[in-house]
């Protein structure tokens, strides 16, 4: 499989979603099968960016920062606590663009980012959980660059056409058996 895998330890979501497994359960998962592992840094999702520093003491993989990161404050913070890369929702920041995977929350927003900048679709409206109205193939028609599919992902049978990475969260577990 010639996809990157970002493996995300998540142990709740905002929506009503909870983990049986401990963060340390999960990251040791995520570890596993992840070629960068994905830790919260928004406490609605459980994160801090105390985990980033956890995360980087356990692990020599790459770690992403996720979050909505709505400031540039907020981008800076996660990179000082050594985060690889950050996500970045909703807006195109005006610091560590080459660091951030900007993750557009409309077909609109996706039109305006530059096809050098990394870009994340969630499947996933964040907004209330459910499923957004746009599809994937909608969405990667409009981004030429590097394109990450994110959310409702449970096996690798699930990764869409076109996507150069995945971003794995909630079904980290079912989709890690499906790698065996």
């Amino acid at each position: 499989m010639n996809i990157q895998i970002i493996a995300e330890v998540k142990t709740q979501s905002p929506f009503g979603w909870k983990s049986d497994k401990t963060w340390d359960e999960l990251f040791e998962i995520a570890n596993e099968v992840g070629d960068i592992i994905s830790i919260h840094t928004d406490p609605r999702w459980a994160g801090s960016f105390d985990l980033i520093k956890k995360a980087k003491s356990l692990t020599k993989k790459p770690i992403l920062a996720k979050g909505i990161h709505s400031t540039d404050e907020g981008i800076q913070q996660a990179v000082d606590a050594g985060a690889d890369y950050v996500l970045v929702v909703g807006r195109i920041p005006k610091i560590h663009l080459d660091k951030c995977l900007i993750e557009p929350l409309t077909l609109g927003e996706l039109k305006t980012i530059p096809t050098d900048i990394k870009v994340v679709w969630n499947s996933r409206d964040l907004s209330d959980g459910g499923l957004k109205k746009e599809t994937f193939e909608e969405a990667r028609a409009l981004h030429k660059g590097w394109f990450c599919q994110a959310s409702n992902i449970r096996s690798k049978e699930d990764i869409k056409e076109g996507a150069d990475a995945v971003l794995v969260g909630t079904n980290l577990i079912e989709f890690s058996r499906s790698l065996r």
